[in-house]
This record gives C-alpha cells, sequence and structure tokens, in this order.
C-alpha cells in the first residue's frame, strides 16, 4: 500500500514538473513521441525518484542539469 501511494506521489510531482520545468517537458515530449503519454509520465516519475534518492543520500541541492542532461 505505501509504495502504491509514493508512486502516485511521484506520478503527480512528475505532473507537475511538466507544467512549470521546460527540461522536463522536453524529456516527456520526447518519451512521448516514442511510446505513449502513461509510459512517458512514469519514466519522468521514475527519474525524478532517482534524483531525489541522491539528493537525500548526498545531501545536495537539486540540480534539474543533472537529471536531465
Amino acid at each position: 500500500m505505501a509504495t502504491d501511494t509514493l508512486s502516485w506521489a511521484y506520478v503527480e510531482a512528475a505532473n507537475f514538473a511538466i507544467r512549470f520545468c521546460p527540461k522536463a517537458q522536453r524529456f516527456y515530449q520526447r518519451k512521448k513521441a516514442k511510446t505513449n503519454g502513461i509510459v512517458a509520465i512514469k519514466a519522468l516519475a521514475n527519474k525524478m525518484s532517482r534524483a531525489s534518492y541522491y539528493v537525500m543520500r548526498d545531501q545536495v541541492p537539486y540540480d534539474a542539469s543533472k537529471i536531465f542532461g
């Protein structure tokens, strides 16, 4: 049950990022062109979850350029 809630939270964060982060928008559009919207949003949520892990582990500030190249 907890993993369902956590994955939902990252999908919501990905939707938020698509609206306000140009780099996230570009990643989403590229992925969506190759697959479909659901797969693209899940891929972005996965990227964000991995990034948040490293931010917490290494105690560093968030940097979108490290996530999206």
